[in-house]
């Protein structure tokens, strides 16, 4: 039930061309196959006639080929004439559309225009101006009631303070110093030695001393 309400779109007089120049073209590239496959039989048929030695009939079957493809080429033209115009109304439709777009636009432009009062504009203009003179009054006010004296002071205590912030920032300064005691210890060191160094006196073992004198004492071979 709900498809019986359906807003069909509406057909314009621009589709109803479009239409009509597409199916011509369609039909015009139908019959140049059917102009194609033609010629191509008038030509194998001159070809079998000259096999057969038929000169009058192979020439016929010629001059029929050439009629056929004069009018093929006069479909090509007709088929270009429908491809110029469907692309010429593809233009015009872009162009109409870019045209309404441009067209939307300066109405909105001219809407917004609308509601800007041009006394309301110049009004904030004056206010704006006005609120920034006595804005500026009223700084020069303040500066007038300022003495040189005055200036004078503010600009001492400027330095003042400057040089105060500059001392702070300024790291420390390492102070260790050595104490007394540990610069007065006193190093306690061995007594360095008189006499010279002598090596100990080896004892020999009885046992070893016995049997050196043995060796010694026996004969040599002959």
């Amino acid at each position: 039930m709900g498809n019986l309400f359906v807003k069909k779109p509406k057909i314009t007089e621009v589709d109803r061309a479009i239409l009509s120049l597409k199916t011509q073209r369609r039909k015009l590239g139908q019959y140049q196959q059917q102009l194609d496959a033609v010629i191509e039989a008038e030509k194998q048929a001159a070809r079998d006639l000259i096999r057969e030695k038929k000169k009058d009939r192979a020439l016929l079957a010629l001059k029929k080929k050439k009629a056929q493809e004069e009018l093929l080429n006069q479909v090509d033209a007709w088929l270009i004439n429908v491809e110029q115009q469907l692309a010429d109304i593809e233009l015009t439709s872009k162009q109409k559309a870019v045209f309404d777009s441009l067209k939307a636009g300066n109405n909105a432009i001219k809407a917004i225009q609308s509601e800007i009062n041009l006394e309301d504009v110049q009004k904030l203009v004056d206010d704006t101006d006005e609120a920034k003179a006595y804005q500026d009054e009223i700084n020069a006010i303040l500066g007038e009631k300022l003495s040189a004296e005055d200036e004078e002071e503010v600009l001492t205590e400027f330095e003042n303070l400057e040089s105060q912030i500059i001392l702070q920032d300024l790291p420390d300064v390492p102070t260790s110093t050595q104490s007394s005691e540990e610069h007065n210890e006193k190093l306690n060191l061995p007594d360095v030695p008189t006499k010279a160094p002598v090596a100990p006196e080896v004892v020999a073992d009885d046992a070893e001393v016995s049997t050196k004198k043995k060796v010694l004492e026996e004969p040599l071979p002959a």
